[in-house]
């Protein structure tokens, strides 16, 4: 996969099944975001197969490709002019045909979506008077109208303060585990990733160098190599979870994550 003709991504081989969420990791520039949006086909890749329910994805129409797959994106503008209600519809648009075409089904798509994200208060606001983490489950929202079984979430926390970061994580984990949804999300936070994923891909420098469950990829040696930095694993004592902490110069040894036993 190329990105302005340079090779970004090599022999990469990624399958998202549905129920789970599969979270892709690794340093900045290792690849992760161009192999979501390559499967998004957002970005042409040189060669590469995309199949999706034994279709090929690659020849499908834009509009049948829509109503498959949904990606979120980073940095969406913040929409002026527009209710809540308004951008939410834009998800239906695989539905409508040409010359806006009746979509009997839309009005009930938008309210789910609007319920699932826990802004159907807010239909009828302005988008342009949201604050961040309102207008991040407004997108989501957009996506889930358009009733795909697969979605795609390139860094969906970005933006969001701690209340925010914890409530999207956990109806991402909802729309795997009560929607059969299959999720494919790029995140920063190692431990935010452990927390949420059934399985989790390690990328380097434009390769897949783990693929399996949290506990088998995040090992200290495997990050501590990858990210050029000391990072410690542990077990959170509250959750069991597994949780990092990367090492810096003013790290002391009393402040090291407990390891299991």
């Amino acid at each position: 996969m190329a990105y302005e003709g340079v090779d970004v991504v090599h022999d990469a081989s990624l399958t998202l099944r549905p129920g789970d969420v599969t979270v892709l990791v690794g340093p900045n520039g290792s690849g992760k975001s161009t192999l979501l949006r390559t499967i998004a086909r957002l970005q042409r890749p040189r060669t590469a197969t995309l199949v999706i329910d034994d279709t090929d994805g690659l020849a499908l129409t834009p509009r049948e490709f829509s109503r498959r797959v949904a990606l979120l994106t980073q940095g969406r503008p913040t929409p002026s002019g527009l209710t809540v209600r308004d951008v939410v519809e834009f998800g239906r648009y695989p539905y409508r045909g040409r010359w806006g075409r009746a979509d009997p089904d839309g009005r009930a798509a938008v309210d789910r979506a609007l319920a699932m994200t826990g802004v159907t208060e807010l239909a009828e606001r302005g988008a342009e008077h949201l604050s961040g983490g309102q207008l991040q489950r407004v997108w989501l929202a957009g996506c889930l109208a358009q009733e795909t079984g697969v979605l795609l979430l390139d860094e969906p926390t970005t933006y969001l303060d701690l209340r925010y970061q914890v409530e999207l994580l956990d109806l991402i984990r909802d729309l795997a585990d009560d929607h059969g949804i299959a999720v494919g999300a790029v995140l920063h936070d190692l431990d935010q990733a452990a927390a949420l994923a059934d399985r989790i891909v390690l990328l380097h420098e434009g390769r897949i160098v783990a693929d399996g469950l949290p506990e088998d990829v995040l090992t200290a040696q495997r990050l501590t190599d990858i990210y050029g930095i000391r990072i410690e694993v542990g077990t959170d004592p509250l959750t069991g979870r597994l949780c990092t902490r990367a090492i810096g110069r003013h790290h002391t040894r009393s402040e090291r994550l407990s390891t299991p036993s």
